[in-house]
């Protein structure tokens, strides 16, 4: 068992402290050198008390990638809450809804994670379960209106999973999506 440098340690650390802090500053509601200080004593705290482990293989950002993923994610919320919005206010109500499996490609942790993240930060998904050894994420959608719609947004699901492969992912998981988009894997 290899023992980390401290520089590599600390460097792993900053950009979670700096989140902390931020959610904290964000809890409180009001900038003050007050909130600043404490929240970065909670997140010392928090990262010392309640060490978490290195994510494996590490992030590779690609700008161009997150920004058309971060522009289609900001369009999917409007669009989607919108539409939320609409079936519980119009009458009648909420007609159909779906739990639907969709069988992912990714299989690093992270890429997973932040695919079943970014689908349930969207109004009208939810995901309820994450089989990690199959890679199959099961889904409660809301609302559907027939079964091509259920197609179309399971297919929309992977579509997010492969902007946040390239925009995160390593070359091998970039390698990896290709390949299952050459060989045509099906989804559940």
């Amino acid at each position: 068992m290899s023992v980390e440098p401290a520089a590599t340690r600390l460097r792993h650390q900053v950009p979670l402290v700096v989140w902390l802090v931020v959610v904290w500053m964000l809890l409180w509601g009001t900038w003050s050198w007050a909130n600043l200080l404490s929240g970065l004593l909670v997140a010392l705290t928090v990262l010392t008390l309640l060490p978490l482990p290195h994510v494996v293989g590490g992030v590779r950002v690609r700008p161009a990638p997150l920004l058309a993923f971060l522009g289609h994610f900001v369009v999917d919320l409007f669009v989607s809450g919108a539409d939320v919005a609409w079936q519980a206010l119009r009458p009648g109500g909420v007609h159909r809804t779906a739990i639907v499996q969709v069988r992912l490609r990714a299989d690093s942790d992270l890429l997973l994670t932040m695919v079943a993240e970014a689908t349930s930060l969207v109004p009208g998904s939810l995901v309820l379960d994450l089989d990690r050894e199959q890679r199959v994420m099961t889904l409660h959608l809301l609302p559907v209106r027939d079964m091509a719609d259920v197609a179309r947004k399971k297919a929309h699901v992977l579509v997010v999973e492969e902007r946040l492969v390239r925009a995160f992912g390593s070359a091998d998981d970039v390698a990896a999506l290709e390949g299952h988009r050459t060989e045509g894997v099906p989804t559940p």
